[in-house]
C-alpha cells in the first residue's frame, strides 16, 4: 500500500503528513530532529498492515512550513494538539524518537486521555549538556554537504541499508530549505532551555514502552534509567547492537517488539 502524501493548514502554516494503512486504529509516529517523516520509511511496510499510519513532518522540518517563531517543547506539544484536532483523532497510539519522543513523552503527561499507548525511541530531555555526537549531527545540518552529513551519520548509525545515498540527499536538500537552518537552532536552543522532564514523568499514565540502543552515542543508554523509573508502567527494550534510531538499523526486530507491546 502506497502511503499518501497529505496536508493540512494549522496556524496559518502548512503542514505535511504521509498517511496509510489497513487499520481503522491510528497510530501517529514524531520523527527526531532535523528529520522529517521519511525517516520512518524503514518500518512502514511492517506496521502498515496493522495501523491506521499518521506521519507529520513536525513544523518547521521536513517539507512543512518553517515559521520564523520560537520553536519550544510547548510550540511543539501545541502543535501536536492542534495536528490531531484537525485530523479529528481524538485518541491514538503515539511513537516518537528523539525529540519527537520528548514531544510524545511531553503530550502524553498533559493528555493522557488522548492516547492509547506510548513508545519511546532514545528520547531526549534528561541530558543536562550537549554531546559530542550531536555537536557533529549540528555541524552537518548548518553545512549540508554529502561529505558532512555522510560522515555524522554513519559515526550516529542512522543509515539505513536500503537507499542510503538518497537518505543523505533528502537531508541535505531539506536543510537547504528555507528557515530549516533557523528553526533547527531555535529548536535546539528550546531543547537547552525547557526544564527537564525527569521531573514530570510520574505524569504518564498509560502504557508506555521505552527503546533504547546499547550503541546509542547521541544519548547514552544511562538515560534509561529516568524514565524506567518515574513512568508508572514502563516496558523496556535495550537493543544491545543498535545506535540512536534502532528502527532504520534492525526495523525487523524493532517492530516485532513494538507489535506484540500494541497487542497485533
Amino acid at each position: 500500500m502506497i502511503m499518501l502524501q497529505q496536508h493540512v493548514v494549522i496556524d496559518n502554516y502548512k503542514i505535511r503528513y504521509l498517511t496509510g494503512g489497513n487499520s481503522r486504529y491510528p497510530l501517529i509516529l514524531l520523527h527526531g530532529l532535523g528529520a522529517s517523516a521519511e525517516r520512518w520509511d524503514p518500518i512502514i511496510p511492517l506496521l502498515k498492515k496493522h495501523f491506521n499510519l499518521i506521519i507529520p513532518d513536525i513544523i518547521g522540518f521536513g517539507y512543512s512550513d518553517k515559521p520564523a517563531v520560537d520553536y519550544t517543547m510547548g510550540f511543539f506539544v501545541n502543535f501536536v494538539k492542534k495536528f490531531l484536532d484537525q485530523l479529528g483523532i481524538s485518541k491514538t497510539h503515539v511513537m516518537g524518537s528523539s525529540m519527537g519522543a520528548q514531544i510524545s513523552a511531553e503530550f502524553t503527561l498533559v493528555n493522557n486521555d488522548r492516547v492509547n499507548k506510548l513508545v519511546l525511541v532514545s528520547p531526549t530531555g534528561t541530558a543536562t549538556s550537549m554531546s559530542s555526537t550531536l555537536d557533529r549531527y549540528v555541524m552537518a545540518a548548518l553545512y549540508p554537504s554529502n561529505d558532512y552529513v555522510t560522515d555524522a551519520f554513519d559515526f550516529i548509525g542512522m543509515i539505513p541499508e536500503d537507499n542510503p545515498q538518497q537518505f543523505i540527499d533528502d537531508f541535505v536538500q531539506r536543510m537547504k530549505l528555507p528557515n530549516a537552518k533557523l528553526a533547527f537552532l531555535s529548536t535546539i536552543l528550546g531543547l537547552k532551555d525547557s526544564s527537564n522532564i525527569r521531573d514530570r514523568l510520574h505524569r504518564i499514565k498509560v502504557p508506555t514502552m521505552l527503546i533504547w540502543g546499547g550503541k546509542d552515542m547521541m544519548i547514552p543508554e544511562t538515560h534509561s534509567k529516568y524514565f524506567i523509573s518515574r513512568i508508572p508502567d514502563c516496558n523496556y527494550l535495550h537493543m544491545p547492537e543498535s545506535g540512536h534510531t534502532p528502527f532504520t538499523e534492525y526495523p525487523e526486530a524493532f517492530c516485532r517488539h513494538v507489535k506484540k507491546f500494541f497487542g497485533v
